[in-house]
């Protein structure tokens, strides 16, 4: 069966591309991530994939044009809900990929970790997937992600620190007490 998998990056590609293909998929990746802030870390994240892609010999199908301005335009002013707007711009993306192509199933490569929305992942896709007449791969890959990780450090695959989103980039990195101790002095 060939799948499309909405590729999110190299690391969480490791584990998941390996686990589907023994159950059978024949995949083909696919890196559709306009939310990914700023524009050098979503250009490090898709050449670390690319290199996952050639190391591995699987196919792999890039969206160039960096859309990150799309993302926002959808999120802002919705930024408590901005994670299942995101999910749905790639999923939504990544089915009328898959219809295109004349692919039967997608996927996500969100869906090992364990720091992303699952239960909302899969009623998005599964959402999608009865509106374009699809299947949607519900599988829980989240059992893989140390190993995913491990993986990664081995094939040398950049590792990033946050999902991607400015916002989410914000949440780890800013700490506001930071500031106040600034603003003492």
């Amino acid at each position: 069966m060939d799948l499309l998998l909405h590729t999110c990056c190299g690391p969480c590609a490791t584990y998941s591309t390996e686990y589907l293909s023994q159950k059978g998929f024949d995949l083909t990746m696919y890196y559709y991530n306009p939310n990914i802030h700023p524009y050098k870390e979503w250009k490090r994240r898709k050449e670390s994939l690319e290199t996952f892609s050639e190391l591995k010999n699987l196919p792999l199908i890039m969206e160039e044009e960096y859309d990150m301005p799309e993302f926002l335009r959808k999120v802002v002013f919705h930024e408590q809900e901005r994670c299942g707007f995101c999910y749905q711009i790639r999923l939504e993306k990544t089915a009328l990929k898959a219809k295109e192509l004349g692919i039967d199933w997608f996927g996500t490569t969100l869906l090992i970790s364990p720091y992303q929305n699952r239960e909302l992942i899969c009623e998005l896709g599964e959402k999608l997937a009865r509106q374009y007449k699809l299947s949607f791969c519900t599988d829980d890959l989240r059992p893989g992600f140390r190993k995913s990780q491990q993986l990664a450090r081995e094939l040398n695959l950049y590792r990033q620190g946050y999902c991607g989103c400015i916002y989410s980039e914000s949440d780890r990195y800013y700490k506001p007490s930071n500031k106040k101790k600034l603003n003492k002095d």
